[in-house]
């Protein structure tokens, strides 16, 4: 049977959401805590903010030094490319015109609290991924759905450990 999933050159994407009884305030104040991530991932170990800044803006770089199984420990630099706060907050990995991933943090009042979005975009960059389709080309689709499903779980425990760490508060 031949796999019909997407291929890294389709930028394929996952979004996860999930409404939290709390204020956009003191759930922005944690999306953009990247010292807190590292807490909250079963891959990214360590963040830190490059050239001296101490928070998220447009321009702003920051390391994140990962570690997974069946691909290793790498290090990326990633680059503030959309902060409006209170609202959206998204990177890009490694290159800003050219990354590997992009991700994006947005949220919106609901409710009297706030809708929490996450999402993610893989390529077109080449990243870690990349090289395993380099060694199996005819098996990337399905490493591409396995790596899709993988952050899938892993931004709904991030979603879901926010939720509780901003209702909590």
């Amino acid at each position: 049977m031949e796999w019909t999933g997407a291929r890294y050159a389709d930028r394929p994407t996952v979004e996860v959401r999930t409404r939290i009884a709390a204020p956009p305030e003191r759930v922005w104040a944690l999306v953009t805590d990247v010292g807190l991530m590292p807490s909250l991932s079963s891959e990214l170990r360590e963040v830190e903010w490059l050239d001296g800044a101490a928070g998220p803006a447009v321009g702003a770089r920051f390391v994140g030094r990962s570690s997974h199984e069946a691909l290793g420990d790498w290090e990326t630099t990633s680059h503030v490319i959309e902060y409006e706060p209170c609202r959206t907050f998204a990177w890009a990995v490694s290159d800003v015109d050219n990354p590997s991933a992009v991700w994006r943090f947005t949220l919106a009042p609901a409710g009297g609290g706030t809708e929490l979005t996450q999402w993610m975009q893989l390529g077109p960059g080449r990243s870690g991924l990349s090289f395993a389709i380099d060694r199996m080309p005819e098996k990337e689709q399905k490493i591409v759905f396995v790596r899709l499903r993988e952050f899938e779980q892993a931004m709904t425990n991030t979603l879901a450990a926010l939720k509780k760490l901003a209702e909590d508060a």
